[in-house]
C-alpha cells in the first residue's frame, strides 16, 4: 500500500488524469470512504489556473507546479501525509 502518489500529468502510456481516474474508480470498487482513499498530488509544467482544475476533476487531490522547491514539496507532504513532521531530515 502507498501514503502518497506524486502524479506526473505527461506520461507516455497513460496521462495523469486518466491514471488518476483509474485509481478513483478501483478504490470506489474497494468501498473506498473519502476519508480512506490515497492521496493523489499532480506533479506538472503546466501552471495555468485551468490546468490546477482539470486535475482536481480528475480525482486529484492537490497541484504542485514544476520547478518544484523542496520547501513547497515538505509543505505539501506535511498537509497530505499528518505525522510526518518528525520524520523530515533537514538539508542544510
Amino acid at each position: 500500500a502507498y501514503d502518497l502518489v506524486l502524479m506526473d500529468c505527461h506520461m507516455p502510456e497513460l496521462s495523469g488524469e486518466d491514471a488518476t481516474r483509474k485509481i478513483r474508480a478501483w478504490e470506489h470498487e474497494q468501498g473506498a470512504s473519502s476519508s480512506t482513499r490515497l492521496p493523489i498530488i499532480a506533479l506538472t509544467a503546466n501552471a495555468l489556473p485551468h490546468d490546477r482544475e482539470q486535475v482536481l476533476q480528475a480525482g486529484m487531490d492537490d497541484y504542485l507546479t514544476k520547478p518544484l522547491t523542496l520547501a513547497r514539496l515538505q509543505d505539501t507532504l506535511r498537509k497530505w501525509l499528518p505525522g510526518l513532521d518528525h520524520k523530515l531530515t533537514p538539508i542544510s
